[in-house]
């Protein structure tokens, strides 16, 4: 019998509570584009300009938010980052199926950074990020599956705190036919740090709603 969203991370909530076991969102960052300017991207100024010209809207965000989170500390050296996408680089996958319909070929260096990983992959680069990361897709949009795959290297003992980041970006108007109601979604970028230990203005994991991204940082900031 599936598990549904909802009720698959009460489980994950039960375990918590079972193994007396508290886990803390301790700090978030955010980037949401202006109504104004949905596709718009954070500068990255902190970022050698060689190595962000070619990134997109989806990886520029995401490394913005993690930097966020792990600047002025000692994240960035041994924690490990969780990164999960309803749709990962479309864009860029767009572009790439148009070279393969319209020019029967793919560019290896398109394809390279059009893959489901690419925005953790260049995050930790760019910030000098050894832990290692996990890339998840949350299938059917089940954001409390992303959520638990964060919390359970925590659960299992292996890490005291991870990084969970969750990104979106702005769906291209050619997917206007094939799904209008995601094209008007606005792009949304949110890191935070989840661990075992409370700091300063840490918020219980169990009091945050879990139903989709938009939900769970919108709690967060209550």
């Amino acid at each position: 019998m599936p598990i549904f969203p909802n009720r698959f991370f009460t489980l994950i909530l039960c375990i918590i509570h079972l193994m007396k076991l508290e886990l803390y969102i301790n700090k978030t960052a955010k980037y949401i584009p202006s109504d104004e300017n949905p596709s718009e991207s954070p500068k990255l100024p902190y970022v050698d300009a060689l190595f962000k010209r070619r990134l997109s809207q989806i990886s520029r965000m995401t490394i913005e938010v993690v930097h966020n989170v792990v600047d002025g500390s000692d994240l960035a050296k041994d924690t490990k980052l969780v990164f999960a996408s309803f749709r990962g680089e479309i864009a860029r996958q767009l572009k790439v199926n148009k070279g393969l319909v319209e020019d029967f070929e793919v560019l290896p260096a398109q394809f390279s950074i059009s893959v489901f990983n690419t925005p953790p992959a260049v995050a930790t680069i760019a910030l000098g990020m050894k832990a290692g990361y996990t890339a998840v897709y949350p299938g059917r949009k089940n954001f409390s599956a992303a959520l638990a795959s964060a919390v359970a290297p925590i659960l299992s003992g292996k890490e005291k705190h991870v990084i969970f980041a969750f990104a979106d970006e702005k769906v291209p108007d050619e997917y206007e036919g094939v799904d209008s109601g995601a094209v008007k979604e606005r792009a949304l970028a949110f890191a935070c740090e989840i661990s075992s230990e409370k700091a300063d203005g840490g918020i219980p994991l169990a009091k945050l709603e879990y139903e989709s991204p938009w939900k769970f940082l919108e709690s967060i900031e209550k």
